[in-house]
Formats: structure tokens, sequence, C-alpha cells
């Protein structure tokens, strides 16, 4: 019984959090259960055998869902019963406690589908590296947090790792300076390098297309080294390196004290030769500063020093988010409404300039937007314009109907009577009023007029009257009759009275 293994799990030391995952229910049911005697947990069965529940009329339908789906969870059963069934009488939390009884009953455990991973094989000697950033807090020596930022490099045959750190956020020009100072650490260049989606790389993936920002462009042509671009969340492509940021954030970074970013990345440089490199791997069982010892004859030489003149206009990338504003510095800048797209890679290049912080969609493109800079945390910077409402949608299609009208009068009681009706639907009502408007042009006004009269106040009354008086209008128009062309040069011939008479009495027609 589920009461009895609790308490036989919590009396061997273990936790409730462990026991919930071990017996897969709940943390709070634990506590529950762990709360009752054993008189309390009887009494507490008696009711629940007992006791009526409001659940209990669907109890062999949400059964079978549950035997067909074991993965089912309380809010899609909740949803079911509404969706399906029309039930909705009760809390989502009255249902995940009438589930987890059933799943106690029957034996439902529940199914969690977890993701099938496969081994990797290990790359060739000089093939490739992995890069990533990461970021932590930690104490300076006044006991204030200060956030780090770091970029770290890991070979991949040799696991020979190399990590640099800033204050603040990475440039594109950071990056670039610290790939040379790692080729320079390693002693060579791979093949290969393998990074994540990031804004100071790649502008977007474009279904595989890689589209590099400019100074790295001019970087990676000159110093030719292929460029991988892994798939978020994908372990398999970048694993050694999300490890690698693990190692230092756990190992190196946590609990130390911040004093001056040089001592920090001599210290980091020194744990690099001390832990970092030098402490047996847990899959090669080999110390990556031996094994990097014959990797570093397969690794290209790294021809002359990169001039950085070549990277001409420096540019610190931003994402704009959904609510049209960019990060920089501790606070959020605005951009003009309409800004971010869904469909849009939704990049923004900044510049600092005396002061003002300039943002632009393209690094050489038109200014966006226009702030000074803010000596402050945590504030919006905003620019009145940025707020102001375009023309809609909404706007477009009134001023185009009441175009079409030359009662001005009448259109506009109309459109008041549908801002009044349809609030939420309005634009749905005025696409109808169009399309009307458009199929009956002729008859648009008098079915105006008559709307008024009968007091009707839905754009499909408007179309259906616009129909009926098309309709009437057809009936009663006298119908035209073409001639045959063959027919036309013949007439008839023409006879006297006397025979028509001659014929009326009764004699014949000569």
């Amino acid at each position: 019984m589920l009461y009895i293994e609790i308490h036989r799990l919590y009396k061997e030391g273990f936790s409730k959090s462990a026991i919930a995952r071990k017996l897969n229910i709940s943390r709070n049911r634990v506590i529950d259960y762990l709360n009752m005697s054993t008189d309390e947990f009887e009494e507490f069965l008696s009711t629940l055998r007992t006791r009526e529940k409001k659940l209990d009329p669907y109890h062999d339908q949400i059964l079978g869902w549950l035997k067909e789906h074991p993965d089912l969870t309380a809010a899609q059963v909740y949803d079911w019963l509404e969706e399906k069934l029309g039930f909705r009488e009760v809390a989502e939390n009255t249902v995940r406690n009438y589930l987890n009884e059933m799943r106690d009953y029957y034996r439902i455990p529940k199914v969690k589908v977890q993701r099938t991973y496969s081994v990797v094989p290990e790359l060739p000697m000089g093939k490739q590296a992995q890069v990533d950033f990461g970021q932590t807090t930690v104490k300076n020596r006044q006991g204030e947090n200060k956030k780090l930022y770091f970029i770290a490099f890991v070979l991949s045959h040799s696991r020979y790792k190399y990590v640099e750190w800033l204050d603040r956020p990475f440039r594109t020009s950071d990056m670039i300076r610290i790939h040379e100072n790692a080729f320079e650490y390693f002693g060579g260049m791979p093949e290969e390098m393998v990074y994540d989606q990031d804004a100071l790389l790649a502008v977007s993936e474009n279904a595989g297309d890689l589209i590099l920002t400019a100074e790295f462009t001019k970087y990676h042509h000159t110093r030719k080294f292929n460029v991988y671009l892994c798939r978020k969340s994908d372990p398999e492509s970048k694993g050694k390196i999300e490890q690698v940021v693990k190692f230092v954030k756990n190992n190196f970074s946590k609990n130390r004290v911040f004093d001056h970013l040089s001592d920090w990345n001599q210290s980091c440089h020194a744990w690099l030769k001390r832990t970092g490199n030098y402490k047996v791997h847990h899959n090669t069982k080999k110390r990556p500063s031996e094994v990097h010892a014959l990797e570093k004859q397969h690794l290209k030489k790294v021809s002359g020093t990169y001039i950085f003149a070549n990277v001409s206009t420096p540019s610190i990338t931003r994402n704009i988010h959904k609510d049209n504003v960019i990060r920089y510095e501790g606070n959020r800048y605005s951009v003009p409404k309409g800004t971010y797209r869904a469909d849009a890679p939704n990049l923004a290049y900044l510049q600092e300039e005396d002061g003002w912080l300039i943002i632009r969609l393209k690094e050489t493109g038109m200014e966006l937007a226009k702030h000074r800079i803010s000596e402050g945390k945590g504030l919006i910077i905003t620019d009145p314009s940025h707020r102001e409402h375009s023309t809609s949608k909404r706007d477009l299609l009134i001023h185009q109907i009441q175009e079409t009208f030359i009662d001005k009068e009448n259109i506009q009681w109309l459109i008041h009577k549908l801002k009044e009706r349809y609030p939420r639907h309005l634009v749905d009502q005025l696409k109808v009023l169009q399309q009307a408007i458009r199929i009956y042009p002729n008859h648009c006004e008098e079915a105006l007029s008559e709307m008024k009269k009968l007091g009707m106040t839905s754009a499909n009354d408007f179309r259906d009257i616009a129909h009926a008086l098309s309709v009437q209008y057809q009936k009663s128009s006298p119908k035209i009759v073409e001639l045959n062309e063959k027919y036309k040069d013949l007439s008839a011939p023409e006879r006297s009275e006397d025979i028509y008479l001659k014929v009326l009495s009764g004699g014949e027609n000569e």
C-alpha cells in the first residue's frame, strides 16, 4: 500500500522529495500521508469509498483515457472533460486528486517519455573544437554581487580547455580577439568550430544557410576554419562544451571572491593548468594535457597575426523583445511599436556615440531609435513617439467604407452601432460590410437606409438587405429579347384588311 511504503522510506532516511520521485507521486501527497496516523488514514480511505464525487459519472470515460494514454496529465483530463463531455463544474485540482486515486487503485503509473540518446563517436585529433558562453554571479571584496561572463573552448578529442572572462557581455570583437588567444593557447587551430546559435556569431540559421555577422565573416574568411551551428537543446552536437561550462561554474568560480578582472583571468588560467586540463577526464580516463601534447601536432598552424583593423565597424547586438525593447547595460530601451515581428530575426545593432545609444536594424542601416544612455540600472527608457499607434487595419477599413457612401450620416451611424455591438469582432464585421459593397454597389445606399428604418445593426443584415434589393430589381426589370442575327433581314408580308375579313367570315384565303 502506498501509505505504508511512504512511511517505510521516510523512516529509512529518504527525503520527501526523494520519496515523491521514487514513487512517482507529488510531494504534497507525500506530506499529507506522512501527517496522517494509521487511524486517520483508515478513516480517509473509508470516506473515499463512500463519498460521492462529482467526477464519478465520468469514471469509466476517464479510466479509458488513462489506460490508452498512461502519460496523461490532470490538466489534459480537465481540458478533455470540457471539450469532449462539456463538463466544467470542478476545479483542476479536484481532477488531479481524482486521477491520482485512480492511478493508485488501478495501478496505472504515470509514464514519462524520455529522450533517447546515442553515443557520439570520438573525433580524430585536430578535427574539432566546441565553443560556448557562460555567466555567473559572485561576490566581490565588498560583499556585493558581481555578474561575470566567460567564453569556453574545448578540443573535442583531447578535452583540452581554454577559458577567458569579461565583466560585461561579449561583443563580436571580443570573441574574435579571444579566438586568437585560444588558438595561441592550443598551439594551432582545428578544422571545425562548433557554436551555439548566438547573436554575436550568426544573425539567423536561415534553415541551414549560415548568415554570419559582418565582423565574424571577415575573421572567418581570414582563418578559413569550418563553422557548424548546432541547434538549440542538442547535447549530442556540443555536449562536451556544455560539460566544460558546468565544470568552470561549479569548480572554479563557485564561492570565489572577485577583485580585479585581470586577477580573475590569471587565476582561471592557473586553474586550467592545475585542474581543468590536468584532472583525469571521466570518459577518456586520460589527462587532457597529456592527450593535447599529441593532438597539438595535428592542429593547423595559425599564420601571422590577425589585423584587427580589418574589423571596421564595432557592433553590439541585442535581441528585440516582444514588448519592443532591447536590453543594454542593465536597462531597457524602447524601439518603435511594431518593430518586433514573429517571423523576423529581431536583432538590433547598437552603437554608443557621445553618451547616446543608437539602435539600427542593420549595421550600416538607418537609425531606428536614439536614447540618452542612462547611468542607472533597471530602468525603462522610452521615446513617446514609439508608443504612438499607426493607422490600424480597422481604421483603414472604416475610412474605405465611409468613402463609398454618399450619405455620410447614415454610414457613421452604422459604424458607431457596429463598434458598440461588436467591440471584439469589429474588423470581421467591417470585412463583411466591405464585401457586400463590392458585390452590390448599386444597392448600398438603399440597403443602409432600410437598415436604419428597421433598427438593424449587423453587417450581415446589410448584406442580406442588399441581396434582396438586387433580386427584386432583377425581377422587376423588363427582359430585352435579342433577335437572332440570321433573321434580322427578314420582314413579314403585308395583306389588306379584305383578306382578313374574308377568312373570318368562312371564306378561303386566296
